[in-house]
Formats: C-alpha cells, structure tokens, sequence
C-alpha cells in the first residue's frame, strides 16, 4: 500500500519550541533527512491548550522555510495533558467486530467527557484467548477531543502541511524507544520525558504501554520559580536556569530553587510509580530513560536516581538511527528534546 511507505514529517509542537524531524529508510534502519526547531512564543500554547494560533502557525512554517531539507507536505503530530485519555480496560472476550461496535458504549464508562465531543482509538493487548484467559480481555482506549485535535490541526494546515495523524506524545515516545533500544519481554521501562510545560510518563513491560500519565510540571515551572524567588524578568530567569549568569542573579543563586522544584516534580513521580505498582502485576522498574530539556535541569538526573534506586539513562532518540553531523549539526545538542518528533516521523499511514 502506497501510503504505509510515504514519509510523513514528526512535528512536535510544544509550549517553548516546535521540533521537526523527516526519517528516511536506510538499511535495516533509518536516517535524518531533515531535522527542524523553532521557538514558540512564550503563553502561545498554555498547559497544551492553543491560545495564539498565528504565532504557533508561525513557529511551524519558520521550521520548513529555513530549512529546504523537508520534503514531505504531511505532517504527523501529537497530543498530551487533559485533552487525553489514556486508559486500559478489561472487556469480555469479543471478536474485533464485536469490539469495534460497542467500543464507544464502552468508552463511556471512562471517559470523563461526551462521548460526542471525542475521538476514540483503541488497540487489544490481550485478546484473551490463551490458556490462562478467564474470559476477559485487556484494551488500550484512547479518547481525544475533537476540539483539541481541530486546534493542532488547524495551526498545521495554517502553516501549509497536511496534518494526517494526531498522536498521543507518550506513544510517540514509545515508537522512538522501541527502534533505538529494542524490547525486552519482561523488562519494565520508565519512558519520562520533561517538557516545558509537562512531563509525560509511558510505563512499559516488553512490547506494551501498561500506565501512562501527564504531570502538568516542566521547565516552565522551574523558570517561574527561579523569577518569583529572585524577582527577574522571565527571560533572565530562563538564562539563570540554564546557568548562564544575569544582571543581579548567578546560578548559584538559583541552585537551591531549581532543587527545591525538581522535590515537588519528584513528588508526582513518585505518585505515579505508587499508582502503577498499586494496579499492575509487576511493582519493579527496571530503568527510566530520560528525555526532554526540562530534565536537563540542574542535579534533576542525579535527584531521580538518588530517590527511587533505579537506574537512570538519557534517552538518545538517534542511538541506531543515522545522524549526518556535518548537515545538520550536532546530534547531542538535540537528543534531549527530539524523542516525541522521532516517534511521530516513525509512524505511517495505516499504522495502528
């Protein structure tokens, strides 16, 4: 089929920047064809939420403007935070016509908006036929609202691309992983990525995403807090946080609130990790990969292995996929924030 094999564009359109990746088959693998990022105007996108669409659309066409390297016109992009809902379900064992007719009346018991007001997507982990079945089965729901997804659309479609798949940036996550790391049947992976605005959380054992949740903390948080308790401006407050010094303020200055904010984001982490272990067969975490600038915030590794004991890798989203350094810069400067836009440039049309 023609469209599984046409490259799409990874757009992640997040709250401080939008990063834009194109892959192209290589061997067995991938490479970077093109690789894009431009800033995003601070409150233009507000807890995920689109509030200055043009400045967005502007973000998004300045990506393929300065860059001639893009190719493709359709554009996968992706969704986090309260438009989405994430949620594993036990059903009755039904065959997959069955399923697709009562997914939506079924959807309704957990999903806290008007079933008409969302798009629903979903996906079987366990079909429930082996022989350890009670006759149940285990789905994966996913429910956006359409409102949301209209938003990102409308912004791609306003920067002169095809919006043709909206995904969930925790998946996109998972895509990236699984290419670059492989899985593990067993093995239980944190996939933590800490954006600007939130931090998205995947839980997986082998090949499935068994817990997933969106903490409403990222860079931005530590940044308001080093401006409040050194009274800058927003802009000398984000240079301090990064460590570079500013008129009246050195890093020094900020070390102990950065820390004291990366306490409270481990408390939501820390909520999470009880919550899983709580509801899934397994209570171990083998690792966490870490992706996102936000993580790249002063002693934030170190604190998170420090509290949980369990080993802690930067997530490298070009570990196996090709990267020509002497095109398109230096692959370790973007790693950190381009994990969600190499998952969404993976996926294809068609794909479930």
């Amino acid at each position: 089929m023609f469209g599984r094999t046409r490259n799409l564009v990874g757009l992640d359109i997040g709250s401080s920047a939008v990063k834009a990746v194109e892959l192209k088959p290589a061997g067995r693998g991938y490479r970077v064809t093109a690789f894009g990022i431009q800033p995003v105007p601070p409150d233009a996108i507000v807890d995920g939420a689109i509030i200055d669409a043009g400045a967005v659309a502007d973000a998004i066409r300045r990506v393929f403007e300065e860059n001639k390297a893009f190719k493709a016109k359709d554009v996968c992009a992706s969704l986090s935070g309260n438009a989405v809902i994430v949620k594993k379900i036990t059903l009755p064992v039904m065959t997959p016509t069955e399923l697709d007719d009562s997914i939506a009346w079924e959807a309704e018991q957990y999903i806290p908006f008007d079933i008409q007001d969302v798009n629903l997507d979903y996906q079987i982990l366990d079909a429930g036929t082996g022989p350890e079945s009670r006759g149940s089965m285990d789905v994966l729901l996913v429910a956006a609202k359409k409102e949301k997804i209209g938003d990102y659309t409308g912004v791609i479609a306003q920067a002169g691309r095809t919006p043709v798949i909206v995904d969930v940036d925790a998946f996109a996550l998972q895509n990236a992983y699984e290419v670059n790391y492989g899985l593990e049947a067993q093995e239980v992976v944190v996939l933590l990525n800490a954006g600007a605005s939130a931090i998205n959380i995947n839980i997986l054992q082998g090949d499935q995403s068994v817990f997933t949740r969106d903490v409403s903390m990222g860079g931005n948080a530590y940044t308001e807090a080093v401006q409040k308790e050194l009274d800058l401006p927003f802009e000398a407050a984000e240079q301090v946080k990064r460590g570079v010094p500013v008129d009246g303020a050195t890093f020094e200055d900020a070390r102990p609130v950065l820390h004291a904010v990366t306490e409270n984001v481990l408390l939501e982490i820390q909520k999470t990790f009880d919550f899983f272990k709580a509801t899934a067969s397994s209570d171990r975490i083998d690792r966490i990969m870490l992706s996102g600038g936000a993580s790249r915030v002063d002693g934030f590794r170190e604190m998170l292995q420090d509290r949980f004991g369990i080993t802690v890798e930067d997530f490298n989203p070009f570990r196996t996929i090709g990267w020509d350094g002497k095109k398109l810069g230096d692959a370790a400067e973007v790693a950190p924030t381009a994990a969600v836009a190499v998952g969404l440039a993976l996926r294809r049309l068609g794909d479930r």
